[in-house]
């Protein structure tokens, strides 16, 4: 395709990034990773940041062999999307106030709490509509009360918006990437600033306007050229900044299809598509989220652990000399036992790093289980669980809209997890499709090719992602009895309700 729109899509993941270069011939999109990198956060005697200056330093290394690997070495635009709610504070003249903090630091304990005390959960639901986690924005900034960076705060900058700023010199907060602060009013898109004021958070942060995918930011700006190579001058969009969002975007929805999304990676997103947010009390109980996409849509969601819980235990047992391997982990937990026991993966005391495999032991240990005793049987624990939580979650997506769920599509690295995909498969009882695996990054290149105008609505992104996917099919078993009877054992040694309309989850 040496005539085909070329475009840097810059992913950034709490594990690990990507600059992928995706070229458009019109009908289909070919991607390309032409540089990947590690994330490494570092604990500082504050807490724990993110190294953002060495991620920015990889990211125009990244956009440089894009460039050089473009037709003509030219890009047709550059996007950006990253993980959500961390966030950067920034000075009158748009500088860092600091690193942003990582949301895995223990600075928001307690934080929940002070944020309800000022206002009540339901109203801060009502307008929100955000899932209560202590790793939201929201509940960071309370954290931030009484720093000098807050009290100096005149923009905040969500990790997109702060790489796309650093690119450009412009900044615009990206509407899919602020609606996971829990300061977004889920209704108009625009900032929550009454729900801000209440919270006693200044005002100086949320006085601008957000910005919805496709708009064009501006243009890699020509310092960067040493380092970037040809990128200079290309330019930036702004994409669906969130990475979930962008995911979603890529999903080869079809009309009419009765689908569910569950975007798996380091995190799992599991969720539908929507055209308003869902605000009622049920939607509250079950602690579901309503999190913007492109084109207005909303993305109706619950956000479960995912795969961090196996990220976790394979960086533990490589210290220890165990397996280090994704594969051999897959392998040894596919060769395990079947009836391994099982835990909630989002109980609190999984957020934090450490020593995953000896928190799973003790969890199964705590609740009278026979714990698991080898790396295949913990990594298998985790991943019925996780399969097990899905179900809760769809069902409970299903009762709050009065949707059927047929299909769902699996997007994202956890894709290739073929064990995960046919337990999720067989516990749900419905059909898995899964792929693309770098759904995130081929989101990201279709807004772009949206913002250029080589594509013209929703459907035509839908359309170019459907061909440009081939997933793999994943069918529940036949035998619905032994999927039923794992995931009653799952409630039952969890303490997690089914059927109620009021949610006994922390």
């Amino acid at each position: 395709m040496p005539d085909a729109p070329a475009y840097a899509a810059v992913d950034l993941g709490a594990e690990s990034g990507r600059v992928v270069l995706g070229r458009l011939d019109g009908e289909r999109v070919d991607l390309e990773v032409v540089h990947r990198f590690a994330n490494r956060p570092v604990r500082l005697p504050d807490g724990l940041r993110w190294n953002l200056l060495a991620l920015f330093a990889e990211t125009l290394d990244g956009l440089r062999r894009a460039a050089e690997a473009a037709p003509s070495r030219v890009l047709a635009g550059v996007g950006v999307d990253a993980w959500g709610v961390d966030y950067a504070l920034l000075d009158a003249g748009r500088r860092v106030l600091g690193l942003p903090f990582h949301y895995r630091d223990g600075r928001t304990g307690g934080m929940v709490a002070r944020a309800h005390e000022r206002v009540p959960a339901a109203d801060l639901y009502g307008v929100t509509g955000i899932q209560t986690m202590p790793i939201n924005t929201v509940f960071q900034l309370l954290a931030d009360e009484g720093s000098a960076a807050l009290a100096a705060a005149e923009h905040i900058a969500l990790v997109p918006d702060l790489i796309a700023l650093w690119l450009t010199g412009e900044l615009r907060n990206e509407a899919t990437a602020a609606s996971t602060t829990g300061l977004l009013d889920a209704r108009t898109g625009g900032w929550a600033r009454g729900i801000a004021d209440r919270l006693g958070l200044p005002a100086a942060p949320f006085a601008g306007e957000t910005t919805e995918p496709g708009a064009t930011i501006g243009a890699v700006l020509g310092h960067h050229a040493e380092a970037a190579g040809g990128a200079a001058g290309a330019p930036v969009h702004a994409v669906a900044g969130h990475d979930t969002a962008s995911a979603f975007a890529a999903v080869p929805l079809r009309n009419g299809e009765r689908a569910a999304v569950l975007s798996s990676g380091t995190w799992s997103l599991l969720g539908l598509e929507l055209d308003a947010p869902v605000l009622d009390e049920r939607a509250r109980a079950y602690n579901l989220t309503n999190e913007r996409g492109i084109e207005g849509t909303i993305r109706l969601l619950r956000n479960v652990m995912g795969l961090w819980l196996v990220q976790e235990c394979r960086r533990q047992w490589e210290a220890e000399g165990g397996p280090g391997d994704y594969d051999a982990i897959n392998r040894l937990a596919t060769e395990a036992r079947e009836d391994v026991a099982l835990f909630d993966p989002d109980a609190d005391g999984f957020l934090a790093p450490g020593d995953m495999p000896a928190r799973i032991v003790a969890a199964c240990r705590e609740s009278g289980q026979e714990p698991p005793a080898t790396p295949g049987e913990i990594a298998r624990a985790a991943l019925v669980s996780l399969a097990c939580k899905y179900r809760l979650v769809l069902e409970r997506l299903e009762r709050t809209t009065g949707r059927q769920v047929d299909v769902v599509h699996v997007i994202g690295g956890g894709a290739q997890a073929e064990l995960l995909c046919r337990l999720t498969a067989d516990v749900l009882g419905r059909r898995v499709l899964a792929g693309p695996v770098e759904a995130t990054a081929l989101g990201n290149v279709l807004v772009q090719a949206r913002a250029a105008g080589e594509l013209g609505s929703l459907r035509d992104i839908r359309a170019a992602a459907a061909a440009s996917t081939e997933p793999a099919e994943y069918e529940p078993a036949g035998a619905r009895d032994a999927a039923d009877a794992t995931y009653e054992r799952f409630l039952d040694v969890t303490g997690l309700d089914a059927a109620s309309d009021v949610a006994v989850e922390a």
